[in-house]
């Protein structure tokens, strides 16, 4: 009797996996802890689900950091475009956005989600919902389903668990103690594309939290994006600060302060500024005079204010320094379970070229759960899709 390949995790690793498998002929068993499956994938379709992005391969792979010749093979085997042609097998067509962003035509998750489940189940895979994954026997993995244990024996394995943001929608790191107790190196696992705590006044807090600050350019390390961010109760969100995420958390970890800076009008140079801010403003109030002359709106306005002196403000020169380089210290992040990602996981020299895991031969793992990050912007779905695509074809070769 040929045993069948069990993946734990029905999330957009674990699906792509057994979609591989399931199309090479392969029993495929997928087990989910939550009532559903793809939950979180759900959640990023919410402000228009990002697929891929489009940009030049050479770019492309450098979003993933410290493992982006690792990913530049991943993506050899199943880059954006092969999941674009995955999709409209499935019925949904996509386009590229203004930014470069694949999406869906009707930027939704729901349709993709409920056409790929029905894709695998006309393939055979049989799913099984509310299995909680609690260990090995040997190692044939254990499940608690409605308070019974049961153990699944299998071919092989795929773990595609996820990191631990959003732990409510099914990825909580619970496996992370099982597997070191197995000998698993694991690095910790940590928040990634999150918020950042800042120290602001009760009065920007008051007047201005929730507020947009558009078109501006965040900048750290050298690194320079830019786009919108949010004022926030605790701090700053939004895709800039998100895309300076991995920089600004290690730099907190070694400092515990890291100061990116603002600049408020990327469109405008140093001269063009100083020549406005040189006008007679009367008695017109600096906060008027910023509005009209720079059409600077009020949170960006309250920045500038929260961030320098009444003596710094009154020197036109030192004033259009700050309007291009506003000095923001942040001082921590926010929870882990708010962030969109997390970085940290399965340490990729505990896995074999395959993505099994060395101390658990016929094991293999896939998706958040291993040791990497990327930014918001098509990159994290992308790199989900891609590993569990490998760890697929790793078990191919593992079983012959």
């Amino acid at each position: 009797m040929t045993h069948p390949i069990a993946i734990i995790g029905g999330g957009p690793a674990g699906l792509m996996a057994a979609t591989v498998l399931a199309e090479a002929g392969q029993t495929v068993h997928l087990f989910e802890r939550m009532p559903s499956v793809g939950r979180k994938f759900l959640m990023a379709g919410k402000g228009g689900l990002n697929l891929t992005h489009s940009e030049p391969r050479d770019m492309f792979v450098t979003r993933y950091g410290k493992q982006a010749e690792r990913f530049s093979h991943y993506l050899e085997e199943f880059g954006p475009e092969d999941i674009v042609a995955f999709a409209k097998k499935l019925g949904i067509d996509t386009f590229i956005g203004t930014s470069g962003r694949i999406f869906p035509k009707d930027f939704k998750a729901a349709p993709l989600l409920r056409s790929w489940v029905r894709y695998l189940r006309s393939l055979g895979v049989e799913f099984h919902v509310r299995h909680c994954w609690t260990g090995f026997d040997g190692n044939n993995p254990i499940f608690d389903h409605l308070g019974q244990s049961k153990t699944v024996e299998c071919s092989a394995t795929i773990l595609a668990f996820g990191g631990t943001s959003w732990p409510k929608l099914g990825s909580d790191g619970g496996w992370v103690p099982l597997l070191e107790k197995r000998g698993v190196s694991v690095a910790p696992l940590k928040p990634s594309n999150c918020g950042f705590l800042v120290g602001w006044s009760d009065h920007l807090k008051s007047k201005h939290e929730g507020a947009p600050v558009k078109n501006i350019a965040l900048t750290f390390n050298n690194q320079r994006i830019e786009g919108e961010i949010v004022l926030t109760e605790h701090g700053l969100e939004g895709t800039p600060i998100y895309a300076l995420s991995a920089s600004l958390r290690d730099s907190l970890e070694r400092q515990n302060a890291a100061t990116l800076t603002i600049d408020l009008k990327p469109d405008l140079g140093h001269e063009q500024i100083a020549s406005r801010l040189s006008k007679p403003r009367g008695k017109t109030s600096l906060s008027n005079f910023l509005r009209k002359s720079l059409k600077l709106t009020p949170p960006a306005i309250a920045l500038v204010m929260e961030a320098t002196s009444p003596e710094q403000r009154q020197d036109i020169a030192k004033l259009v320094d700050f309007i291009k380089a506003l000095p923001i210290t942040v001082i921590g992040t926010r929870p882990i379970e708010e962030a969109i990602s997390s970085a940290g996981g399965i340490a990729f020299d505990s896995l074999d070229e395959n993505l099994m895991i060395k101390k658990l031969p016929g094991v293999f793992a896939a998706g958040e759960m291993l040791d990497w990050e990327a930014p918001t912007g098509g990159y994290l779905l992308q790199g989900c899709f891609a590993t569990g695509v490998h760890a697929a074809k790793g078990i191919m070769r593992y079983i012959g």
